[in-house]
C-alpha cells in the first residue's frame, strides 16, 4: 500500500492537508515507522496529484501489511468490497465501474454468488482471476459464482459459472435445516422462507405427507425436521435435485422417514396414503391435482397446500374484504429463486396483514370447486373442501401475488 513517510512533527498537519485534498485513505491509520519516522496511507490513484515542498522530508514507500483503520473495521462488506476493487483498479475507477460493483449476493457456506449483471464492464474481464480472488477476499469467501436467468428446461435449472473454485456444491443452513445442493445445476429459493417457516409450525405428528415437486427438499425438509411429519413420499424429476434431496435427507438424520420418487409426478402410482400433501409449484400446480386427490385417504381425506400465482388489480380499501377467520398475516418474502419478485410493499403489508383480496378469495373458492369435482368423480360420493387458510408468499411482480390455499378435503358421510 503507498504511503508518505515523514517526520512526526509534520505528521498531523500532512495528515490535515491530504483530508482536506481527498487523498488520505481512510481504510488504514498512521503507522510508526523505523528511524522515529511515521507513514501516512495515500489512495494509489491520486499519487500524481501529491506535491510537496522541497523543505518537507518526505518519500515514497510501500508497507506490506498496513494497520487498518477503526472505520475500515467496521465497514459492511459492500463497502469493504468496493473499497478492495477500487485500490485495484486505481485511475482507472470510474462511476460505470461502481455501478456494476453488486450490493447484495447470496451466500452458501464458503461460495457466494453474484447476480447476473455484476461485473459486466469491460474493465473487469482485463483482470481475469485476480478480480475474482480479489471479491473471495474482499466477502469472507473461498469460491465465487455469478448466476444467469433459469434456464426455459421445465426444471427451473440455474445458468451459473463457477468463476472461483472447482466444485459447486454447497452446504447452506435454512431453518436449523442442512441443504446440499450444487449451485451450478440447482436453486435455492430463499424468497420462500416465509412458506418453509410457516409449514415446519404446521401439527403433522403421525402423519403421511406426499411432496408432489420436491426439489432439493425446500418443504419436505421442514414437514419432517420440524413439522413432525411421521413419512413423506417426495416426488421430484430432475437428477440434480434428486441428488442433493439425497444428500440433504442424510445430513438431517431423516432419510428412513422419505422415498423419494424419480420422474414425473403426475405418474406416480401411490394412492389413498396421505394425511396431507404440498403442490409448491408456481405459477401453478393444477396439473398436480388429480394426483393430489389419488393420494389422499379415500376414507379420512386431508389437507392440500395449493401453490398458485394470482392476479391482484388494485383496488380501494372499500371493496377489499376481511379476512377468513382462521387467516393470520404473513411477514414479506425475500431472497432470489430465479425470478424476478418483489419485495412486498409496507402499505401492502398492511393489507396482506389484515384482507383478503376479493381476487385471492374468489380463486380459492373455485379451486375449492374444482377439488370437490374431482373427488367425487374419482371416489363417487360426496367430498367437502373448506378453505382454512390463504397465505401470501411473496409478489413476483406488479400485482401478481404468490399464494398457498391450505384446503381440507373431507368425505361425506352417509
Amino acid at each position: 500500500v503507498p504511503a508518505l513517510a515523514t517526520e512526526r512533527r509534520f505528521a498531523q498537519h500532512l495528515r490535515k492537508c491530504l483530508e482536506e485534498e481527498q487523498l488520505l485513505d481512510r481504510c488504514y491509520q498512521l503507522q510508526q515507522m523505523p528511524g522515529g519516522r511515521v507513514a501516512l496511507p495515500v489512495l494509489e490513484e491520486k499519487l500524481s496529484q501529491l506535491c510537496f515542498p522541497p523543505k518537507i522530508p518526505c518519500e515514497l514507500v510501500r508497507i506490506q501489511d498496513p494497520v487498518p483503520s477503526r472505520a475500515s473495521r467496521r465497514r459492511t462488506p459492500a463497502q469493504k468490497l468496493r473499497d478492495e476493487l477500487r485500490r485495484l483498479l486505481g485511475g482507472s475507477w470510474s462511476e460505470e465501474l461502481e455501478r456494476d460493483v453488486p450490493h447484495a449476493w447470496q451466500r452458501h457456506g464458503d461460495l457466494v454468488l453474484l447476480s447476473e449483471d455484476s461485473f459486466k464492464a469491460a474493465p473487469w474481464e482485463r483482470l481475469g482471476p485476480v478480480l475474482w480472488e480479489t471479491v473471495a477476499s474482499a466477502l469472507g469467501a473461498q469460491r465465487v459464482a455469478r448466476r444467469g436467468r433459469v434456464l426455459p428446461d421445465g426444471m427451473r435449472t440455474p445458468s451459473v459459472t463457477l468463476l472461483l473454485g472447482q466444485d459447486g456444491w454447497v452446504e447452506h443452513v435454512d431453518n436449523g435445516i442442512r441443504y446440499s445442493f450444487d449451485v451450478t445445476k440447482c436453486m435455492f429459493s430463499s424468497g420462500n422462507i416465509t412458506e418453509k417457516l410457516r409449514v415446519a409450525l404446521l401439527p403433522c405428528s403421525g402423519e403421511v405427507l406426499v411432496d408432489l415437486y420436491a426439489g432439493i427438499g425446500y418443504f419436505t425438509l421442514p414437514f419432517l425436521v420440524h413439522a413432525g411429519a411421521a413419512f413423506v413420499h417426495a416426488c421430484e424429476w430432475n437428477v440434480h435435485a434428486v441428488e442433493a434431496l439425497h444428500r440433504t435427507l442424510v445430513l438431517n438424520g431423516v432419510q428412513d422417514r422419505c422415498h423419494i420418487h424419480h420422474g414425473d409426478s403426475r405418474q406416480l402410482e401411490l394412492q389413498d396414503v396421505a394425511d396431507r400433501v404440498n403442490l409448491g409449484l408456481i405459477p401453478s400446480s393444477e396439473e398436480g391435482w388429480p394426483v393430489a386427490c389419488r393420494v389422499l385417504k379415500k376414507d379420512t381425506g386431508g389437507v392440500l397446500h395449493i401453490h398458485h400465482n394470482v392476479e391482484t388489480p388494485p383496488a380501494p380499501a372499500l371493496l377489499q374484504t376481511p379476512v377468513l377467520p382462521a387467516e393470520r398475516g404473513c411477514p414479506e418474502g425475500a431472497g432470489y429463486d430465479g425470478e424476478a419478485q418483489h419485495p412486498i410493499e409496507d402499505s401492502e403489508k398492511e393489507v396482506l396483514g389484515a384482507r383478503i383480496r376479493p381476487e385471492w378469495q374468489r380463486w380459492a373458492e373455485a379451486t375449492a370447486a374444482q377439488i370437490r369435482g374431482l373427488l367425487a368423480e374419482l371416489h363417487g360420493r360426496p367430498w367437502s373442501t373448506s378453505i382454512l387458510h390463504i397465505e401470501a408468499v411473496k409478489s413476483y411482480a406488479p400485482h401478481v401475488h404468490h399464494l398457498v390455499l391450505d384446503l381440507e378435503c373431507r368425505p361425506v358421510l352417509p
